[in-house]
């Protein structure tokens, strides 16, 4: 089954040749209105040959033509040298201006936590060492657009907005190619600078709907073989893989092209060993294990994107991750059987290298958590449906189950798992699964619901304080008597609190 590309890209608004300023979050307005009538006011400085000027660039310029609303700005300011910048923003944003990349030219405005700006003077950058911070870093506020541009990464992100009335400088084409949604580098000399760039291309590609142009794509696949990635750190790979797994309608796009480029090959043992790993047919046309996990990623990001989930950004990420480690397992499971294409135990068998995986990046411990309970447990929902389906449990019987399977999955949310079992069941190329009721998670849910296990999953039926009241010393005892009743719960022999109590108390006065 092919990818193909979405059609949900946004329309382009070039209805003008400038953006509109008041599109902006109006404190963001508000500030670049301030910065950029104090800059007007300057007295031309005799050494620059640019007057004092604001422009936007990068990111906001682009989100503003795609109809995406950024919570930051950034700023290019020439004609202006460093002090006299520096200077100007702290008598303007007294206690809220970052001043620690001032060296470099560069200032960040803290106005609130969803609205920054930051502000550089137009620079030059040359590669002195390996790592991201291995640059000489010179500013120019006298330099032009056209020479400023050639420091940036792709196109899209180097068109110019000026700051009083919103006209556009498109110095590298990058309209050009937003419109054609292709994504091309700037400068192919300074591209290879900072390796970081090949993980901004694929999230690029990814969140815009953007083809790779070929000469970028070659230049991308010589830094993967060269080895160059192996400079960036963890951190900073992890940053865009949130992005592409977060602001991405199909991440799938992403890791096709990660893989295109040969960085899965390099770099990700545990997702390579998926590409190749047969399916049985009957329930997965689609293809390979690698095929049916981006069909699950691009589902999952369906569901983190339900306003009816009202999920928090900690479980998308973890819904996102998991749909991605969810059939880890499977390499090492797969065989043929009786003419079939089987997969026994996978869910046990991907704990391993889930881990692995999410090593690579610092997502976190909860985060790395909750995709291993996934991978371990992704199968449960459907399973304990059908069972109840079949009548092969009862209702008692599927309650406790649940309560169970939470028991062991906590901290993981139950929505994070119902979630990626939605995911998975989506992704697969069998006729109506995409938009058919998910009846399992629906049932899970409910049961979830009216139980009370949305909130306390875990909690014993009887609690210390219930035996001490009951006269039992503190000790051992407790601990042991605890886990006694909570062994008959498990096995259905009890279910209330109530009888908990009364099972107790028998127990002491024997």
């Amino acid at each position: 089954m092919a990818l193909g590309l979405p059609t949900w890209y946004p329309i382009v608004m070039f209805a003008t040749d400038r953006i509109d300023l008041d599109y902006f979050d109006s404190r963001l307005t508000q500030a670049l209105r301030r910065i950029t009538v104090a800059v007007s006011h300057l007295s031309p400085n005799p050494q620059f040959t640019q007057s004092p000027v604001v422009f936007l660039v990068g990111g906001c310029v682009r989100d503003a033509l795609l109809g995406i609303r950024s919570s930051d700005l950034d700023l290019e300011i020439y004609g202006v040298a460093a002090e006299q910048l520096s200077a100007l923003l702290q008598h303007l944003f007294p206690g809220i201006v970052n001043t620690i990349g001032r060296s470099y030219g560069i200032l960040k405005i803290h106005l609130a936590e969803d609205a920054e700006i930051d502000i550089a003077l137009p620079r030059r950058e040359s590669k002195t060492a390996p790592g991201h911070t291995g640059f000489e870093i010179t500013g120019d506020p006298s330099m032009s657009l056209q020479d400023a541009s050639q420091r940036r990464d792709f196109t899209l992100n180097a068109i110019y907005a000026d700051g009083t009335t919103g006209k556009l400088s498109d110095p590298t084409g990058g309209i050009a190619d937003l419109t054609a949604k292709r994504l091309r580098i700037v400068d192919p000399a300074t591209f290879g600078d900072d390796p970081l760039r090949v993980y901004r291309a694929v999230q690029f590609a990814a969140r815009f709907d953007l083809t790779i142009d070929p000469t970028t794509r070659d230049l991308l696949t010589k830094m993967v073989n060269h080895g160059d990635l192996v400079e960036l750190h963890a951190e900073r790979i992890t940053g865009e893989i949130r992005k592409l797994l977060l602001q991405a309608e199909r991440p799938s796009i992403g890791f096709q092209n990660l893989k295109d480029i040969g960085v899965i090959k390099r770099d990700y043992p545990e997702l390579q060993s998926l590409i190749g790993t047969k399916q049985e047919p009957e329930w997965h046309p689609e293809g390979d294990v690698w095929m049916h996990t981006l069909m699950v990623v691009d589902q999952a990001a369906k569901i983190i994107r339900d306003p009816a989930k009202d999920l928090h950004r900690d479980e998308k990420l973890q819904i996102m991750l998991g749909a991605l480690c969810h059939d880890l397992g499977k390499p090492a499971t797969t065989k043929h059987e009786d003419g079939r294409i089987r997969s026994k135990g996978h869910e046990d068998a991907g704990k391993e290298p889930t881990e692995h995986l999410c090593a690579h990046w610092t997502f976190g411990e909860r985060t790395t958590l909750a995709a291993i309970a996934v991978a371990m447990n992704h199968l449960k929902p459907d399973m304990l449906y059908r069972a109840l389906q079949k009548k092969e449990i009862t209702e008692k019987g599927y309650t406790n189950a649940i309560r169970k399977l939470l028991k062991r999955i906590s901290p993981v949310s139950w929505r994070v798992l119902v979630a990626s079992a939605e995911a998975d069941y989506r992704g697969r190329g069998m006729p109506g699964v995409s938009s058919a009721p998910y009846r399992a998670g629906e049932s899970f849910t409910r049961i979830v619901l009216a139980n009370g296990f949305n909130t306390a999953p875990t909690e014993t039926l009887i609690q210390g304080r219930d035996l001490l009241a009951m006269g039992v010393e503190p000790g051992p005892r407790v601990g042991s008597m605890i886990a006694w009743i909570e062994t008959l719960r498990d096995d259905e022999i009890i279910t209330t609190r109530a009888e908990a109590i009364s099972l107790a108390r028998k127990e002491l006065e024997m």
